[in-house]
């Protein structure tokens, strides 16, 4: 997937979060939300695989459970840096950071699965 298209996913995925989850806000517009998404997947593709590195083996005696919490962990980052950003994107709490890292992580393999179908279909198309 392209870096604009995973951009998009995330804050689809982040939105959807904001939208159905107490304690997760985002107070602006859509452009500056893009700056969240940005700082997301910044956040997830430097800090959270040295996070999950680092915890490993809590990950494997809990069968992969705490990897979820790692997940909070980041987004409950992305709030933090994204409130010094002046972004308007704030998680309140650590439940709060869970629940939206779960829906988070939900929406956005959804929505990937479908941008991959798609593209797919038209590379089989092309063919």
């Amino acid at each position: 997937m392209t870096l604009v298209i995973r951009l998009l996913v995330n804050a689809a995925a982040l939105w959807v979060a904001t939208r159905i989850v107490p304690g997760v806000t985002y107070r602006g517009d859509a452009l500056p939300f893009l700056g969240v998404a940005l700082v997301f997947g910044i956040v997830n593709a430097f800090i959270r695989p040295v996070a999950k590195l680092l915890t490993f083996p809590i990950i494997i005696l809990t069968l992969g459970i705490f990897a979820l919490v790692v997940n909070g962990l980041m987004l409950w980052l992305t709030s933090a840096l994204s409130g010094a950003l002046g972004l308007g994107f704030h998680v309140r709490g650590f439940w709060a950071a869970l629940v939206g890292a779960l829906v988070v992580s939900l929406v956005s393999t959804l929505l990937s699965l479908i941008v991959v179908d798609r593209s797919d279909a038209r590379r089989s198309h092309a063919h």
